[in-house]
């Protein structure tokens, strides 16, 4: 869906994952505990976010993030003079997620693929969002989902 909007948006769409996979070979994130890689995943996609917003444009982040992650993010765009919404993307029916998951292969260059497992553990350490400003069902339309995130960013 990220990708999606991107395209239609024409603002670049960032993505821990694939910042991750160039850094991987240089071994700069083997030797890190799982909370300071978090903390550079997050703060590598924020650097890049907000250096668009200081050219006043737009950018998409395809990541997982927490409340507090959310509620910083919200206010460092509006310190730079920008806004940041958050949609949550979920999946209804589980079955159909770890299909999905199972099913998919990203291809992203030096990084692996994420099985349900990874899925599982995400959902311990980052449980949903409380204050979403929007929350798509993954089971729907992806032009019907993509059209919900525009339609909130035009309001």
């Amino acid at each position: 869906m990220a990708e999606e909007l991107a395209r239609r948006l024409k603002a670049p769409a960032f993505a821990g994952d694939w910042l991750f996979g160039a850094l991987k070979p240089f071994g700069v994130l083997s030797n890190l505990e799982l909370a300071d890689s978090l903390e550079l995943y997050h703060r590598l996609l924020w650097t890049l976010a907000s250096r668009q917003l200081m050219l006043e444009q737009s950018a998409l982040m395809d990541c997982i993030v927490d409340d507090a992650r959310a509620a910083q993010w919200r206010e460092q765009a509006g310190l730079l003079g920008g806004r940041c919404f958050i949609v949550q993307c979920v999946c209804g029916d589980e079955a159909v997620h770890r299909r999905r998951v199972e099913g998919r292969e990203r291809g992203i260059p030096g990084w692996h693929e994420v099985g349900w497992d990874h899925v599982l553990r995400m959902r311990t350490q980052f449980p949903p969002l409380r204050s979403p400003d929007l929350e798509v069902d993954a089971l729907n339309n992806l032009d019907d989902n993509v059209r919900a995130v525009l339609g909130l960013l035009e309001r």
